[in-house]
């Protein structure tokens, strides 16, 4: 039988302050148990609990990220919050959910949550975006979340930088199967960004489809299939900065990811070119690379490029029992823990007959 996920199951432990009146923000030490099969044969906890979403703000600035699900899609818990320097948030997807988050930077909200922001606003004159989508340019992080009873039941993921790009950004898998890769665009495309493409003070870069509006850049009209949209010059700057981001409409291949019955950590100036830098307007004479990873963090955050490999995962040694993951890390619950926990649910599972 299948285990019901309840708000009392998935148990998170909090160390942060409330913010706006809400639950206190979970930690990266949190316990989540879920999306993992118990021994026994008695039952399974699989992705029927879908995703969680968690943002974390690396910036040293406050960003408001905008929330925005598909029509077809059940709506997450917020459609836009405010994230302080250091903090994180994180709410709760169904199995099918699909849509796209974004950071608002550079927002005025009055006491009564009225105002605007420099990049990324969606319109709505609140701090939620109630149904509206970011304004370009914007970095975007875009899913779409399998679901246990489809045919295929992969999550999609992707960082697009089709609408412009506003601030660093980083995706990153972890607690589920398959390739499972991080990606992103960590280098700050605001100090490079071409005189011709830069949004007011130089806040953010505008694609060159909403610079120019030529079908060849916006790969509409004649140019509408992949055969005849081809990347431009000013794509292919955006894609030798982030290689793992979409840098235009046709730029698949080698910017979406997939992976099965994973949680995903959204992270805003997830390195080292976390700073703010509107007003500098030198541009470097080549394109800075992304470094090279060996797959570990700094402060927390994802590095990339490299992803996640199998023989990374937890789970596969030689026990038979069951690695159960604590937050992002790889420690696993001592073996009385374990008897413990199956006993408790167990339980739990009978009270429910």
């Amino acid at each position: 039988m299948f285990f019901h996920c309840s708000p009392g199951f998935l148990d998170d432990h909090q160390r942060d302050g409330s913010v706006d009146g809400q639950h206190k923000l979970p930690s990266s030490d949190s316990f989540t148990i879920k999306k993992h099969y118990l021994p026994f044969g008695l039952f399974e906890i699989s992705g029927i609990c879908g995703s969680t979403f968690t943002f974390k703000n690396r910036c040293d600035y406050m960003v408001w990220p905008g929330i925005l699900s598909s029509a077809a899609s059940t709506p997450l818990d917020s459609t836009g919050f405010e994230l302080n320097p250091g903090e994180s948030r994180s709410f709760e997807a169904s199995p099918g959910w699909s849509g796209r988050f974004w950071g608002r930077t550079g927002c005025t909200f009055d006491s009564s949550g009225q105002g605007s922001c420099a990049t990324g606003d969606c319109g709505s004159n609140q701090i939620s975006c109630n149904g509206a989508g970011a304004t370009p340019p914007a970095t975007l992080a875009e899913f779409t979340i399998g679901s246990p009873s489809a045919s295929n039941p992969q999550d999609f993921y992707d960082v697009s930088l089709v609408d412009g790009y506003n601030l660093p950004m980083a995706v990153d898998a972890h607690g589920g199967t398959g390739a499972c890769g991080t990606t992103g665009c960590v280098t700050d495309l605001n100090r490079m960004c071409p005189s011709e493409l830069r949004a007011g003070d130089g806040q953010a870069c505008k694609s060159a489809c909403e610079a120019f509006g030529n079908p060849e850049y916006c790969c509409s009209g004649p140019f509408g299939t992949p055969d005849t949209c081809h990347p431009s010059v000013y794509s292919e700057t955006f894609k030798s900065a982030c290689p793992r981001s979409y840098s235009y409409a046709y730029d698949d291949a080698t910017s979406t990811f997939t992976c099965t019955g994973a949680d995903y950590t959204i992270t805003f100036c997830p390195a080292s070119t976390s700073q703010k830098s509107s007003t500098d307007s030198s541009v470097p004479a080549s394109v800075p690379a992304v470094p090279a990873s060996t797959g570990t963090t700094t402060n927390d955050s994802p590095v990339l490029p490299k992803a996640p490999q199998p023989e990374d995962d937890p789970g596969s040694g030689s026990s038979w029992l069951p690695s159960f993951e604590i937050g992002g890390s790889s420690r696993r619950i001592s073996y009385n823990a374990l008897t413990s926990i199956l006993i408790s649910l167990f339980a739990l599972c009978l009270s429910q007959l």
